[in-house]
């Protein structure tokens, strides 16, 4: 078995370097100088999609500017999304030399950070990024990588709808009354921003036909229950916002606690009194999305992505116009961030003219042009300065700033999220007990962390 795994990973190496080789023009080979020989090559392995077509602006900007004074010309190697981890790790489990430039992120750094060169003491501009952002690419007290997108969740929720709640006297006086059934006392109708969970689920009780037969929207909400782990990283704000957490701080697994009952409690009430559609148990960004859109629920906690979709009319013609975000309700606001970014391979023989361009990365000057070209960098001063074309970015920063966490950045990511999306979506849905459920993720992820 050991063998076959050395041989795909020496196939995937082999398949990688020569895909290297072809970013040249023409498809020759691209040597360590460029055709002038003036230059030394600095090959990137990128994310494909968006994020590499903004980066690829950046790239030209570079190679056209500072790049010719650095003697340094960039090259980003494309590759395909599927199977994309899979390759690069086995590139670092080869200490392959033919990419400078990894591509990383907030859940794979743990996993990463033997084959990349701590940037702390190297790049002065990790400075100007928002510190969440960083503590995302932070292991064990090193940065590993630069940030370039920033990914958070919102409260989205029905403009038109909250400010009628808010200034009309027969629907505040039936939110009283179905706020009284629901979560057992007389609310009256808040700003989003000031939400606690009680909050939430009064006012999704309100915009479900059941208990509102007047209700605009067949449902309040529309939760992400399928048995996914990116659906637990928006519970996890659930978590955080009760005061709770993953670990300790003497790192122990932190699951089977008041704090984390608290927070499986408001899903697994939203789902059992109705207020989510019963087909949510398959709904993951897609088709939260799809509810929100055709007006078959009020609000949802979504990510920060969805914004851009939800707001436009070509794609949200009955919404688009009608989307107001917030805070992530709770008793304190918190949101869930990661970041994708780029770290320096330590088996590069060009280290220090892959150096020079995450230097030139780490500027005001860089993230400003990967911003305008679809990126989401985590620096406040570019993200607020964007308000106009993305209204979103400020928010962005603001929530990330104040509210952001992150989870953990060891190699135990992928493994405990899985544990959790394991016996947590059977739990939303009632499946197993709120205790069975804690119970069995706490002692799983002490079996995988050794504590």
């Amino acid at each position: 078995m050991k063998k076959w795994s050395k041989i795909l990973a020496i196939l995937i190496v082999g398949t990688l370097a020569a895909l290297v080789g072809g970013c040249a023009a023409g498809g020759k080979k691209a040597s360590d100088t460029s055709a002038s020989g003036k230059r030394e090559i600095v090959n990137m392995l990128y994310w494909p999609g968006p994020e590499s077509e903004a980066m690829s602006k950046v790239i030209a900007k570079y190679n056209e500017g500072q790049g010719a004074k650095d003697g340094v010309e960039v090259k980003m190697l494309p590759a395909p999304r599927e199977g994309f981890w899979e390759k690069e790790a086995a590139m670092m489990a080869a200490n392959s030399q033919d990419v400078d430039i990894y591509f990383t992120a907030t859940y794979k750094i743990g996993e990463h950070k033997g084959h990349l060169v701590p940037l702390q003491d190297k790049i002065e501009g990790l400075n100007m990024f928002i510190d969440t952002s960083i503590n995302a690419l932070k292991n064990e007290g090193n940065v590993y990588g630069i940030p370039m997108d920033i990914s958070n969740h919102f409260l989205y929720y029905r403009k038109d709808l909250i400010e009628k709640l808010l200034s009309d006297a027969n629907w505040q006086a039936k939110y009283r009354e179905i706020s009284k059934q629901i979560v057992g006392k007389e609310l009256s109708p808040k700003d989003p921003k000031e939400w606690d969970w009680d909050d939430f689920i009064a006012t999704s009780a309100f915009f479900t036909k059941q208990y509102n037969p007047v209700s605009p929207t067949e449902y309040g909400t529309a939760l992400q229950l399928k048995n996914l782990i990116y659906n637990v990283m928006i519970w996890n704000d659930v978590l955080y916002s009760f005061g709770g957490s993953w670990y300790t701080k003497d790192g122990k697994p932190n699951f089977d606690t008041e704090e984390a009952r608290k927070a499986l409690q408001v899903y697994v009430d939203i789902f059992k009194k109705k207020l989510t559609p019963p087909t949510s148990t398959t709904f993951e960004y897609p088709e939260t999305n799809q509810a929100f859109q055709t007006e078959k629920v009020a609000l949802i906690l979504q990510w920060s992505a969805a914004y851009h979709e939800l707001t436009d009319k070509s794609k949200s013609e009955k919404v688009y116009d009608k989307v107001g975000i917030a805070p992530i309700p709770g008793p304190k606001h918190a949101t869930h961030i990661h970041v994708l970014g780029v770290g320096l391979n330590k088996s590069s023989p060009k280290q220090e003219a892959a150096l020079k361009w995450l230097k030139y990365l780490a500027t005001k000057d860089a993230m400003k042009v990967y911003a305008e070209n679809g990126g989401i960098p985590p620096v406040k001063d570019i993200l607020e300065g964007m308000k106009d074309k993305r209204p979103e970015f400020p928010y962005i920063a603001e929530h990330s700033e104040k509210y952001g966490f992150v989870e953990d950045t060891s190699g135990n990511v992928f493994p405990v999220l899985e544990i959790m999306a394991k016996y947590l979506s059977a739990a939303w849905v009632g499946q197993i007990d709120i205790d069975s459920a804690l119970k069995k993720v706490q002692e799983e992820v002490s079996q995988k962390v050794g504590k």
